[in-house]
């Protein structure tokens, strides 16, 4: 059986795994952080899993039924994620950085999409890390078997992004959390500061993180620093973050409360991509946990 959210949140070892796989993640922005940037925010994220489901569940011989700019809008409006406008700019600029290219067939004016080798690479990696924290969790051989068998991708994406789509937790995250969503690259300005929490000391009021110059922060991020300073300041206001001496100028902490809501978040996220896991491997008898 797949792990639930429930059991994941309240494993004693959660937040040392989930350190190391914010880790991972960052490695992952440093190596190509404009991919990656792909992944950081809510609506780009969620738009990049729909894009992704669309061409794995194509049609082998009519790529109609694949990846098109219609069906990716129609997609994006039909689980309310972003405006047509919005979709139709996101799937330029992915063609742009050649994040996906257009594949040499046409269908009269249709010409459907695929992604890019490096695309899928990273998203193979992103779905790897997660398996990783999983196994780290139960002692299972998830990861071992997706290595062993990269083509299932294709089928655990899918059910990945059905799974995020679904979920009340996922679209309707709780108020900090939700705040760093909408920023450009907040995943990763998320990830950055979980990353430097000592796990040992998760358990204080206010936490201390390894972040001190908001400059440093926003150029390692490629954010403005004045954007970037705004978003913190509203979650200074919610009682989420703060300084332990002068602003700007000592270590930053963020509340237990916020803390919380991430780690909520990662084990809600694990659980789904569990749950997809199951469903290509262990329900079919295909791995061990």
């Amino acid at each position: 059986m797949a792990l639930v959210s429930e059991d994941i949140a309240s494993h004693p070892a959660l937040r040392r795994h989930v350190q190391a796989q914010s880790r991972t993640l960052l490695q992952t922005y440093e190596a190509n952080p404009r991919l990656a940037s792909v992944f950081a925010t809510q609506q780009r994220w969620l738009m990049a899993h729909i894009g992704l489901g669309l061409y794995f569940n194509r049609e082998p011989d009519d790529h109609r039924k694949g990846l098109t700019s219609a069906r990716f809008m129609d997609d994006i409006c039909r689980h309310s994620v972003a405006s047509r406008n919005t979709a139709d700019a996101f799937l330029k600029e992915m063609l742009h950085y050649g994040f996906i290219r257009h594949l040499p067939i046409k269908y009269g004016r249709i010409r459907p999409f695929e992604p890019a080798a490096g695309t899928l690479e990273t998203v193979a990696g992103w779905v790897m890390a997660h398996l990783k924290t999983l196994d780290s969790l139960d002692g299972g051989s998830r990861l071992a078997a997706f290595v062993a068998q990269p083509d299932v991708l294709a089928k655990l994406q899918p059910l990945v992004a059905d799974g995020l789509l679904s979920s009340h937790a996922v679209r309707e995250p709780r108020q900090t959390f939700s705040l760093f969503t909408w920023l450009d690259n907040g995943g990763i300005v998320m990830d950055w500061l979980m990353s430097g929490v000592d796990p040992d000391h998760a358990d204080l009021d206010r936490i201390p993180t390894g972040v001190v110059s908001i400059g440093d922060f926003a150029n390692w991020l490629k954010l403005s620093r004045t954007h970037l300073s705004r978003k913190l300041r509203d979650a200074e206001e919610l009682g989420s973050i703060g300084w332990l001496g002068q602003r700007g100028h000592s270590v930053m902490w963020v509340s237990s409360e916020f803390y919380q809501e991430y780690m909520t978040a990662q084990a809600v996220k694990l659980a789904i991509i569990d749950a997809a896991f199951d469903n290509c491997f262990v329900s079919s008898g295909t791995a061990e946990r």
